[in-house]
């Protein structure tokens, strides 16, 4: 998230530069006043970070542009909320990062209809009680300890008692 507004912040400079240049503008752009007061070093690694930018596929370059414009539109108090989650996470040890990523991607490959679900689930437990956290974190514990054969066996015994309550 930092690299594309670092990206962002040089994509910015490039053109308010030439325009300082061309004719003095009242005050520069706040980006090029940013840039201006970085370090050598971190204008160095800047300039590397648009390298790389510009190295990358031109869709991808797109989605990178996409989501700036999309950080550019939030409310200040959503990006305020994205920046404490990024601390958060950065806080994180290396495992705790990738296991967390690893869930991450696996949320992204539900269905539509399985992440609201799952976010449904999410909510009820947020406004269960503390006895029913309790009992829904120690559920969670004890499935994780099951093999994928015993959870796919538990998946099956669920999908028999809704089908007989159906009936």
């Amino acid at each position: 998230m930092r690299t594309w507004i670092l990206i962002s912040a040089l994509l910015a400079v490039a053109p308010a530069r030439a325009q300082t240049e061309a004719a003095p503008v009242q005050g520069q752009d706040d980006a090029a006043a940013r840039f201006d007061r970085m370090s050598e070093q971190e204008k160095a690694q800047l300039r590397e970070k648009l390298r790389q930018f510009k190295a990358l596929p031109l869709d991808e370059q797109a989605r990178i542009q996409a989501n700036v414009a999309r950080w550019r539109a939030l409310p200040p108090e959503e990006k305020a909320r994205v920046r404490q989650n990024l601390d958060a996470f950065q806080k994180l040890s290396p495992e705790e990062r990738q296991k967390l990523l690893t869930q991450w991607r696996e949320f992204q490959k539900l269905t539509p209809e399985q992440r609201q679900e799952l976010r449904q689930q999410m909510r009820q437990y947020l406004r269960a009680n503390p006895e029913r956290r309790r009992q829904m974190m120690e559920n969670i514990r004890t499935w994780r300890s099951r093999t994928r054969e015993q959870r796919e066996m538990m998946r099956q015994r669920l999908r028999e008692m809704r089908e007989r309550r159906g009936k």
